[in-house]
């Protein structure tokens, strides 16, 4: 599947009508979803049904909700079963064909299937090759042969190709809110809920905070063993406070004043704790000290300081801040902690886990990072902690009070081009390619933000995971989606599970979990 622009044909039967009253699609122009993008623009074939009859609702004066699908060819999925090697979706050519072999030596009709790049990515060429048996109507007749499969040693699962990502297939069901700053006198606003730690669903805190539309905001650390629950797992600031460290370069949503006008930037941050003459590196803010979601941080992590989405980094000497926005006690742990109040003087060094002062903050240390602190910060000393955001051109990047920071990846849409950035947004993992296809290439749910050339905000959600209903998109189908709307700046948002819009506190998507999951943050329309 791409999407294309290509000319309106009366034999299409497809109602742009009301996307093109407002500028989103330009008039006579729709999206396309049927085969290659050069194929398209050049076919004099009919337009077989993409954007198929939007749906317009004006929730405010400036707000405008259109919600419709983007469709393949009839017929065009079906159910199959993938052998996989050691677990990976993917293998190297030699490697897929030989597991083919095998699986044909069983007595089953094994196919290898090359999987490219997709286009517009800073990838090119052949990502892997799956390997798959048969073609069914119904799931349960897939299910069967997988456990044949099973039965006979093979690693297998059943599979709806409508998700692969493949030209022509699937269908994805999209709701888009398009926010004219120019005419709506509210604001957008990001929101962490009840506390930094913990999680709390997009619809309660849309009502909550009397919004007229909520969607769920950046990546946040789901589980226990990967860091603090709920907390960002990747840079995030609130009322103008750093509340995250960034994943170092990656992009992130910059919500000024208002929040209506994002800015698009790929930040890294730098913090330093300073007691008298001497000084250290602070690696974090309201995280576990040793435990860096999303990699992308500072001073030795393993294995690696570059981004790797999905991925939680490891350092044994660290300092991570926590402030009093964290809503919960701190982990408790080895180490130590010097608590300060809100002037900076050192009230206690204790061991790890305990409540952080209101105004004040802890500086929590492991390893290096606690004998720094046991050395430096004495009870009633002063302690200062500078904080610098710093954008992908080394510039510093200050904060207002009412400025916020989300953020996503990765970044989708640049200067009204598409530019999908796997490697250095680190949805691509060295040694396995599995990842960045079922993650990236694949169709999921997405949540995607950007601006147009007239400066108006798009809030795009799309449903997956869900087959016969909704597929979802790949990155770089969100990302030609974004491009057809309209815009010249596009990032993805956290997607998956935690996919939600909210219209006066009601989810109207389907969320892939089957209910509404609880997430670390969201951004939420103002009134």
């Amino acid at each position: 599947m791409a999407l294309a622009r290509r000319p309106f044909r009366a034999a299409a039967k497809v109602s742009v009508v009301a996307a093109a009253a407002v500028g989103l699609l330009a008039p006579g122009v729709v999206v396309d979803r049927y085969g290659d993008t050069a194929a398209a623009a050049a076919s004099t074939a009919a337009v077989p049904g993409p954007i198929a009859d939007w749906q317009h609702e004006r929730l405010a004066s400036g707000v405008d909700l259109y919600q419709g699908s983007v469709s393949g060819r009839p017929g065009a999925d079906h159910w199959t079963v993938t052998v996989r090697a050691n677990g990976a979706h993917l293998a190297a050519e030699r490697d897929a064909q030989a597991l083919a072999e095998r699986v044909r030596g069983a007595g089953f009709g094994a196919r290898a299937e090359a999987v490219a790049w997709p286009r517009g990515s800073d990838r090119h060429g052949v990502i892997g090759v799956r390997v798959r048996v048969g073609e069914y109507d119904a799931r349960a007749d897939a299910d069967a042969e997988r456990k044949a499969l099973a039965a006979a040693g093979f690693d297998a699962v059943s599979e709806w190709t409508g998700a692969d990502g493949v030209p022509g297939t699937g269908v994805a069901r999209v709701k888009a809110a398009i926010v004219d700053p120019k005419r709506y006198r509210g604001a957008l606003k990001g929101t962490y809920g009840k506390g930094v730690a913990g999680r709390e669903t997009v619809s309660a805190m849309a009502s909550g905070g009397d919004a007229l539309l909520g969607v769920n905001a950046g990546f946040f650390v789901m589980e226990g063993k990967d860091g603090v629950p709920g907390a960002a797992a990747g840079i995030a600031a609130y009322d103008g406070e750093l509340q995250s460290a960034a994943t170092d370069g990656r992009i992130a949503a910059v919500l000024r004043g208002d929040g209506l006008r994002p800015e698009f930037k790929k930040l890294g941050t730098e913090l330093r704790v300073r007691a008298g003459a001497a000084s250290a590196v602070v690696d974090g803010v309201n995280r576990v000290p040793g435990l860096v979601r999303n990699c992308g941080g500072v001073g030795g992590d393993a294995p690696t300081q570059r981004p790797q989405h999905d991925v939680t980094c490891t350092d044994p000497d660290e300092i991570v801040r926590f402030t009093d926005e964290l809503g919960a006690d701190t982990p408790a742990g080895d180490g130590v902690e010097a608590v300060l109040d809100a002037r900076g003087r050192v009230q206690e060094v204790r061991a790890r886990g305990g409540a952080v002062p209101e105004g004040g903050s802890v500086l929590a240390g492991i390893g290096a990072g606690a004998t720094w602190l046991r050395e430096h910060a004495k009870q009633g000393s002063a302690v200062t902690v500078r904080q610098r955001i710093l954008d992908e051109r080394g510039r510093e990047l200050k904060l207002g009070p009412q400025d916020d920071i989300v953020n996503g990846g990765p970044e989708l849409v640049r200067d009204g081009k598409v530019a999908v950035n796997y490697a250095a947004d680190g949805i691509e993992h060295p040694g396995d390619p599995s990842f960045a296809y079922t993650w990236g290439i694949k169709r999921n749910p997405r949540m995607l933000l950007g601006v147009d050339r007239q400066g108006r905000m798009l809030l795009v959600g799309a449903d997956g995971r869900q087959p016969g209903y909704s597929d979802g998109l790949g990155l770089n189908e969100g990302a030609e989606l974004m491009k057809s709307l309209g815009a010249v700046r596009a990032m993805a948002l956290d997607g998956g599970g935690s996919v939600t819009m909210a219209v006066n506190g009601k989810v109207i998507n389907s969320p892939s979990d089957g209910t509404e999951r609880a997430v670390g943050d969201a951004l939420l329309l103002m009134r």
